[in-house]
């Protein structure tokens, strides 16, 4: 098998992970302040090292607020800006995210040894 062969699967589960839940990324970020769409998009970018669309972030941000996991937060140093902050809500589906994916994991590796001798 070639290392190609190898990383596609992987790249899938990292695209599935991140791209495909982008909402768990900026509910972490709305954790730690409050901030805008563009901030959000670009943080994703510097700490997560992954690039989410523009349009997907941005809609993915509108979704997250009509069903009330994020709401408008007020910020007098930049009134024009539309600000985000995390809700009760977004909290508790932020939370019932880590336990899936931590039962998840558990479900996946609790029997199978890591090491490099057990992948020979």
């Amino acid at each position: 098998m070639t290392d190609d062969e190898v990383f596609k699967p992987v790249e899938r589960v990292s695209s599935a992970l991140r791209t495909g839940n982008i909402w768990i990324w900026i509910l972490k970020l709305l954790t730690e302040e409050n901030k805008y769409a563009y901030q959000l998009r670009e943080e994703i970018n510097d700490r997560f090292n992954f690039e989410p669309a523009t349009v997907t972030a941005y809609a993915v941000l509108y979704r997250l607020e009509k069903s009330e996991f994020v709401k408008e937060a007020s910020n007098e140093i930049f009134p024009n800006r539309k600000y985000y902050e995390i809700t009760e809500k977004g909290v508790e589906a932020l939370r019932q995210a880590r336990r899936l994916l931590e039962r998840t994991i558990i479900e996946i590796y609790e029997d199978m040894p890591l090491d490099e001798e057990s992948t020979e």
